[in-house]
């Protein structure tokens, strides 16, 4: 990782996204959640969390706290979704 990283900003013009209406949003390209999808989703439910220490690299640390206060539920995603992608 790139120490860097966490010093760029978004050229995301938050301010102009905050001022959206419901109405202004595009959302075309959103499938419609029909009855097939429903059908086969399924209710997950958050599992209770086990406080652990864990030692990481300074850069991979600062890059996660510089995204906010819930950088420990940012690791906490990222972890989850690794581990779903690596399930046997």
């Amino acid at each position: 990782m790139n120490p860097n990283d966490s010093e760029s900003s978004s050229k995301t013009n938050w301010e102009r996204i905050d001022q959206l209406t419901d109405e202004e949003v595009d959302t075309s390209d959103v499938p419609s959640l029909d009855d097939a999808f429903f059908a086969n989703a399924e209710l997950r439910l958050p599992k209770g969390r086990v406080p652990v220490v864990v030692s990481v690299d300074e850069d991979v640390f600062q890059w996660f706290k510089f995204q906010g206060a819930e950088y420990q539920n940012l690791i906490n995603t990222a972890l989850l979704m690794y581990a779903e992608e690596h399930k046997s």
